[in-house]
C-alpha cells in the first residue's frame, strides 16, 4: 500500500498539471485582466494566491491541502520556501513572496490599466514557488529521482508556450538551490538536504553541482567583500552550512572531469567547458579552503575535501591553463563578475523588472551562472539583466556593517580581480 506521503505528492503533481497544461492559465489571465485598473485586477489575483485556490473558468482548483502540508514539513526541516525573511523586523514575512511582489506592483502601478502580461507572470511566479516546495519534498516517498523528473516536467509546462514567457530556471535541480537560498535563522536543514542529494543519480547530482558551485561562488564573493570585510576566517565561521555544499559541488565536478579527457586538450566539448567554468567559479569563493590547510568549517567532510585536493593537484597545471580563457572582460558576460547576497533575490529582481517593464525576460537564473557559449547572442542580454539588477540594488541598498550596500553587483573589474586572486591562491595553496 502506498504511503500517504507518496499519494499526496502524486496528487499535488496531478493537480498542478491541470493548472499548467493547455489553456487553463490563459483563461485565468483573461478573467483577472478584465478589470478597471491594475489594482482591481491584481487584488482579485491576490485573493486566489493567498487562498492557494486558482480560479479557472469560474471554478476554483484548490492546492491548499498539499501547500500547507508540504510547507509545514519543510519549515520543520528549517526552510521557509514560500516566505521571505524581513531583516528589519527579524521575522519571517506573513505573506508569501509572490503576494509580496504583487503588493509592490500594486503600490507602484495600481492606477494603471490592467495588464495581461503582469497577471500571467505573477501566476507563473507563484507556480514556480510551488514547484520549489515540491522539489524539496521529492524524498518523502517513492523514487526521488523520478519525483524530481516529474517536477521538471511541470516546470517545462510552466515555462512553455501556454505560460507568460518569463524564464525562471533552466533546470529542475535549480529549484532546490533557490528554495534553500533564503536567509534562515536556524541552518539545521542544509546538512539534511545535502545528505539526500548525495543519494540522487549521477545526472541530478552533476546538475546540482554545476548550479551550486557558481551560485555559491557569487554569494560568498559578495559576502567576503560586503559582509565580512575581507576576513576569510570570519566568512568561514559564518557559513558552516554553505562550505560542505560547496565542497560537494567541487568534488562532484572534479570526478566528472576526471572521467573525461584532460581539460587542456583542444577542442573541448561543451559539457567539459561547463565543468571547468563552474569549477573556477566555485573555487573563487575561497580557493585555499580546498587546496590548502583544511578549515574547521569543512572538518566533517574532510574525506571529500581531501579527495578534491588530491584530484586537483594531480591536474593542477592543466586546470590552471584551462581556467585562463574564463578571465572576465568588458566584452563578454562572466559570472565571475556577478556578486549577490542571496540567489532568490536575483530571481525576484528579474521578475519585478519584467512586471514593471511589461515584458518578460528570456534569461533564466541558470543563464546568469554561465558565460558559455562564448560569443552567444544571449550574452549581451545576460549582461543587460545583471546590470539592470545592479541598478535596482543601488537604488534600494541594504545596510551591511553600517554601510548602505547594493546586494547585487555586476562589475567586470572586480571579476578580473577575483580571477587573479583565485589563480594566485590555487598556485600557492597547492604548492
Amino acid at each position: 500500500m502506498r504511503s500517504s506521503a507518496v499519494a499526496l505528492f502524486e496528487q499535488a503533481c496531478t493537480l498542478l498539471d491541470t493548472v499548467v497544461r493547455g489553456g487553463a492559465r490563459r483563461a485565468m489571465v483573461e478573467a483577472m485582466a478584465d478589470a478597471p485598473d491594475m489594482a482591481a485586477s491584481l487584488n482579485r489575483l491576490r485573493h486566489n494566491l493567498s487562498a492557494n485556490a486558482l480560479e479557472i473558468d469560474g471554478r476554483f482548483v484548490s492546492v491548499d491541502r498539499f501547500v500547507r502540508s508540504f510547507d509545514r514539513d519543510t519549515r520543520a526541516e528549517g526552510f521557509h520556501v514560500l516566505n521571505d525573511w524581513d531583516g528589519k523586523s527579524d521575522r519571517v514575512n506573513e505573506n508569501s513572496i509572490p503576494v509580496d511582489v504583487l503588493d509592490y506592483v500594486v503600490r507602484l502601478k495600481g492606477s494603471a490599466r490592467a495588464d495581461r502580461h503582469v497577471v500571467a507572470v505573477l501566476i507563473d511566479y507563484y507556480l514556480v514557488h510551488l514547484l520549489e516546495l515540491l522539489a524539496l519534498r521529492a524524498w518523502d516517498g517513492g523514487d526521488a529521482d523520478e519525483n524530481l523528473d516529474r517536477v521538471g516536467a511541470l516546470l517545462d509546462q510552466v515555462q512553455g508556450a501556454d505560460g507568460s514567457g518569463q524564464l525562471f530556471v533552466t533546470h529542475v535541480e535549480t529549484l532546490i538551490l533557490l528554495a534553500t537560498s533564503h536567509f534562515e535563522l536556524h541552518e539545521r536543514g542544509y546538512a539534511l538536504v545535502l545528505d539526500r542529494v548525495r543519494a540522487l543519480n549521477r545526472r541530478h547530482r552533476l546538475q546540482i553541482a554545476l548550479g551550486h558551485a557558481t551560485s555559491m561562488g557569487s554569494h560568498l564573493r559578495f559576502g567576503f567583500e560586503a559582509s565580512y570585510a575581507r576576513d576569510t576566517i570570519f566568512m568561514r565561521d559564518d557559513n558552516v552550512a554553505d562550505y560542505p555544499w560547496l565542497c560537494f559541488a567541487l568534488v562532484t565536478l572534479m570526478r566528472e572531469l576526471d572521467d573525461r579527457r584532460p581539460p587542456s586538450r583542444e577542442p573541448r566539448d561543451a559539457t567539459t567547458e561547463d565543468l571547468i567554468e563552474a569549477l573556477l567559479n566555485g573555487l573563487s569563493a575561497d580557493a585555499r579552503a580546498f587546496v590548502g590547510e583544511p578549515p574547521t568549517s569543512l572538518a566533517h567532510v574532510e574525506r571529500d575535501r581531501g579527495e578534491f585536493r588530491d584530484r586537483f593537484i594531480a591536474r593542477q597545471d592543466d586546470l590552471l591553463e584551462a581556467f585562463e580563457p574564463f578571465r572576465p572582460s568588458e566584452d563578454e558576460y562572466s559570472p565571475l563578475s556577478f556578486f549577490f547576497n542571496f540567489a532568490h533575490n536575483v530571481r525576484k529582481g528579474t521578475v519585478v523588472d519584467a512586471l514593471l517593464r511589461g515584458e518578460p525576460w528570456r534569461i533564466s537564473f541558470d543563464d546568469l551562472l554561465t558565460g558559455l557559449p562564448r560569443g552567444s547572442e544571449r550574452n549581451p542580454h545576460k549582461q543587460q539583466l545583471a546590470t539592470t539588477l545592479m541598478t535596482y540594488a543601488r537604488l534600494n541598498p541594504d545596510r551591511i556593517r553600517g554601510r548602505l550596500t547594493p546586494v547585487i553587483v555586476y562589475d567586470p573589474a572586480a571579476g578580473r580581480q577575483a580571477f587573479g586572486t583565485t589563480l594566485r591562491r590555487l598556485k600557492g595553496g597547492a604548492a
